[in-house]
């Protein structure tokens, strides 16, 4: 790996090299020997590129780290290393007996509460369509949890190799999910316009009643969905931390499993601040990493920072003096098997893409014209 003193002294041991294999050519004439000529190489490839950094490769939009929302006794892990999922795929879940039965209490309080208020008749129109609106969302919402657990469930028999269960059942499951989802926002957007009507008739005790119980088991399903992990987007499974029995803590210091992207791999370099006006965006690059010496991988500058800020790839403990800022830069990289997230590379800027910065003039001021010359007589 490129030390930080071998790039701040690139351009130098570049013109080095070719001062040296310049007289070395001088000297000898027309016949030079296999030494002169791979310095005269190893200068022409110092010459390549304009500027260098130190980069990190990870996944296209960096690693995304699942910590539990719920604290609890980790009983299922639905997945293993390296396997792709896709959002809102279940991933594991903690100890649920505790939540189940507050569940099944507040199904039951639910139950009895619509029974004694639909024997009370409603007191006109706008109370009957009042009862109606939240009747719709509460059946939207019930289905949504109820399409949530078929989907966990048929993909729990996909991934444990169940051949009746098919591709096509699962995109089908996982449809459902997504438009119970819809469902649920719409009917609450269409509740709320209702609640803007004037003249709405306040609820009576029954009605209230309903509603509380109602709220009451919305809770206990979110209690319920706390205590699973789900795929935040799609991705491949990078690194799973504890083992199935372990108790986990809802901290965001604990992770249990670590997603990203692969699709496209990128570079997050440090740019020294001298080397600011080097850089555009569109730039082409090639980093090398210790993995593989003597191979270039290329990408170009899909990002730059705005700012300047302390480097963080450097940093292995405590801030100190002799520590430099850095402007931070996104390198896509090109399609590549062999490069891997957690790299640790040496990005090169090369100068084909580089364009002179012109510093604007000033308003309202023009530069001098130049002093004439007359042609001597």
């Amino acid at each position: 790996m490129m030390s930080r003193t071998s790039t701040i002294s690139t351009f130098a041991v570049a013109a080095m090299l070719a001062v040296a294999a310049s007289i070395a050519l001088t000297r000898l004439g027309s016949a030079p020997d296999a030494s002169v000529a791979k310095m005269a190489a190893l200068a022409a490839r110092a010459t390549q590129w304009t500027a260098t950094a130190p980069g990190r490769v990870e996944p296209r939009y960096g690693e995304i780290r699942l910590s539990a929302q719920s604290p609890g006794r980790l009983v299922e892990l639905a997945v293993r290393v390296n396997d792709a999922v896709s959002a809102g795929d279940l991933l594991g879940h903690v100890d649920d007996e505790e939540v189940r039965a507050k569940m099944t209490a507040a199904e039951a309080e639910t139950g009895v509460r619509r029974r004694e208020r639909d024997q009370e008749p409603p007191s006109g129109k706008l109370a009957q369509d009042h009862r109606t609106a939240e009747d719709t969302v509460a059946v939207a919402e019930r289905t949504l949890h109820s399409a949530r657990v078929e989907f966990d469930r048929v993909l729990r028999a996909w991934r444990s190799g169940d051949k009746s269960v098919t591709d096509m059942i699962v995109a089908d499951a996982r449809k459902a999910v997504t438009a119970a989802r819809d469902r649920v926002e719409a009917e609450r957007s269409a509740l709320r316009r209702f609640l803007n009507t004037p003249n709405i008739p306040l609820p009576t005790r029954l009605e209230s009643g309903l509603a509380n119980s109602r709220s009451d088991l919305s809770q206990v399903e979110a209690a319920l969905e706390r205590t699973r992990l789900r795929a935040p987007s799609d991705g491949v499974i990078l690194q799973i931390n504890p083992k199935v029995g372990e108790l986990i803590a809802a901290s965001p210091e604990m992770t249990v499993l670590t997603i990203g992207d692969l699709s496209v791999l990128r570079v997050r370099a440090e740019l020294e601040e001298r080397d600011v006006s080097k850089v555009r965006i569109g730039q082409n690059v090639f980093v090398r990493t210790d993995a593989y010496p003597g191979r270039d991988f290329t990408g170009k500058v899909a990002r730059i920072s705005r700012t300047i800020s302390p480097s963080k790839i450097s940093q292995r403990g405590p801030r100190r003096p002799n520590d430099f800022d850095a402007l931070e830069v996104m390198i896509e990289l090109d399609p590549s098997d062999a490069v891997l997230p957690g790299m640790r590379v040496d990005v090169m800027f090369r100068p084909d893409a580089t364009a002179e910065v012109v510093p604007a003039k000033a308003e309202g001021k023009t530069e001098p014209a130049p002093p004439k010359t007359e042609a001597p007589k």
